[in-house]
């Protein structure tokens, strides 16, 4: 059976404070890590009123502290916006609490607007472009310790020194990621629940890329979706008019919490919004459990994906807890 694990935003909704958010971000871990789902993963947003998740690594500790079987890491740090070593140092310390549970899901993107990357980079050695190639080989040699004989870094020591790196992830939404994590053996996640690349491709392109340098020995990719599951299809079209009104309000860069499906339909829709939703509902996997799981299915086999992550930004807390129980119960008998 294809393992099942979630990625987790802390969805904030017009009901649910940031704070709040946080707390049901450790709860719903609880609840999944019953359900029999594989991990689960925190996302790294700034400045964004629908997502409170803006530091992975304390939430993953908290989470991993609460929970006691479940893989827990970043889906994922946004490499741009931090020091190599202060991931190096973090990961590794979260390592050595919590050995063997703990993912390092990389990003290249910094998770926000421009304002709030220049705010998150401002105080850091700013170079011009794009500098994660060379933060990813940065933070790899802190692992390695294979500096050059000469270099400044080459007597710092990472601690816990005793503690290795998770194993890594390089996470994506076109093929970049899936090239450069195939060609330094790493584990490769496609965000296809935001991405407007198709994922049969540079899921396919990773496992051409792969070379077994790294930790491990064949590829091994996942697969991220966004699903809405509930008890009837009618049920589920009903709970997935959260994010209809959330994907047109991103459209025009407003960023506000999460509504309920009541505001959602009581929108005055124009032809052309109904349009719009309707092409970005094409991406959403939303129904019943079996009928979910029936397209989930296809988009695993069509992907090779070894792995389906699944993120769910439905307004109810309760219902969101009940999409995830849904369809791993529907999984495991399909």
């Amino acid at each position: 059976m294809t393992p099942l694990s979630v990625l987790d935003l802390s969805n904030v909704t017009t009901q649910t404070p940031p704070s709040q958010a946080l707390q049901r971000s450790v709860e719903l871990a609880q609840a999944v890590e019953r359900f029999g789902y594989k991990r689960y993963w925190l996302a790294e947003h700034h400045s964004m009123a629908s997502i409170a998740s803006s530091a992975p690594d304390i939430m993953i500790g908290r989470i991993a502290a609460a929970t006691s079987t479940i893989r827990v890491g970043s889906g994922g740090v946004m490499l741009t916006n931090h020091a190599p070593l202060v991931i190096a140092e973090r990961f590794k310390t979260l390592e050595a609490l919590f050995p063997g549970r703990i993912d390092l899901g990389l990003g290249r993107a910094p998770g926000t607007d421009q304002a709030t990357s220049y705010a998150l980079r401002r105080r850091l050695d700013e170079r011009p472009g794009d500098d994660f190639l060379e933060r990813l080989q940065e933070l790899m040699l802190w692992e390695s310790g294979d500096f050059p004989e000469n270099h400044p870094f080459r007597k710092i020591q990472v601690m816990p020194s005793d503690a290795p790196l998770p194993p890594l992830w390089l996470l994506g939404s076109s093929d970049y990621s899936a090239h450069l994590s195939g060609r330094i053996g790493a584990g490769y996640a496609f965000a296809s629940h935001f991405s407007d690349h198709d994922a049969v491709e540079p899921m396919l392109a990773y496992r051409t890329a792969f070379e077994p340098v790294g930790d491990l020995s064949e590829p091994y990719s996942i697969i991220a979706v966004a699903a809405v599951v509930a008890e009837s299809d009618e049920e589920a079209d009903r709970l997935a008019k959260t994010y209809d009104l959330n994907w047109l309000r991103r459209a025009r860069n407003m960023r506000l919490p999460l509504s309920s499906p009541q505001e959602a339909a009581a929108h005055p829709w124009t032809e052309q919004e109904r349009a719009y939703v309707a092409q970005r509902r094409g991406r959403l996997f939303a129904g019943s459990a079996q009928s979910v799981t029936a397209r989930l299915k296809d988009f695993a086999y069509a992907t090779k994906a070894d792995e389906i992550m699944v993120t769910s930004s439905i307004f109810d807390f309760d219902a969101r807890v009940r999409s995830y129980e849904l369809l791993m119960d529907s999984w495991k008998t399909a």
